[in-house]
């Protein structure tokens, strides 16, 4: 089966005689669920981006079903991401500005889905990710647990065909932890490619493959 996302001989580094890595290849399909590992400092979360289109490497490759795309414009990688790509970031990364509902709704707007249609269905997300709060809330009336679940929900808004998770059960408890992974563990299952940054040895057990960085 071919890969829906394939990194070749990748190599990146913010300052160019200081690489994090180079030659890295890997190929991820749908229906995997796929755990990144290894010491702190040795660029897992770099590598996320640069996968995500972030981030364009320094050198090497990066297909999206086959097709390069890591020369791609800003735009064009922009709305790569917006359509096909869901992320949880490790502080979720939720803007204080605006509501839950807002939170979670932000990516269609860069898909151009209309906010209105699309927020029956993060309200349901919100309710079975029990997020025990006014979807008319700030982030800031949230605990760590509930802004991930939140994270979550805004990431599988837009259903995507990969999803790129950076440790999205390093700061939660036991339950929240397990809600998260579970979700993951489904979408992966439900035919897309998760892939998940991650120092938890449990959180990796749960996957079916292992890289190590």
């Amino acid at each position: 089966m071919a890969a829906i996302l394939e990194a070749s001989d990748l190599a990146f580094g913010y300052q160019p005689r200081a690489l994090l890595f180079e030659g890295w290849s890997a190929a991820f399909h749908r229906g995997e669920f796929c755990a990144v590992t290894g010491p702190s400092g040795r660029g897992k979360s770099t590598l996320l981006y640069l996968l995500g289109l972030m981030l364009a490497p320094t050198q090497g490759r990066i297909l999206l079903d086959g097709n390069a795309v890591e020369s791609s414009s800003d735009r064009e990688r922009a709305q790569l991401r917006a359509q096909r790509f869901g992320f949880v970031f490790q502080d979720a990364a939720l803007d204080a500005t605006r509501t839950i509902l807002d939170n979670v709704l932000e990516g269609s707007l860069y898909r151009g889905e209309d906010p209105k249609a699309a927020a029956p269905r993060a309200l349901a997300l919100l309710e079975k990710f029990q997020v025990e709060l006014r979807a008319d809330a700030r982030p800031g009336q949230v605990s760590g647990g509930q802004a991930q679940r939140i994270a979550l929900c805004r990431a599988l808004l837009g259903n995507p065909d990969v999803l790129l998770a950076d440790e999205p059960t390093g700061n939660l408890d036991a339950v929240s932890a397990k809600l998260v992974i579970n979700a993951l563990h489904r979408h992966a299952r439900e035919g897309a490619a998760v892939i998940v940054v991650t120092h938890d040895p449990a959180v990796a057990a749960r996957c079916d493959r292992e890289i190590s960085l």
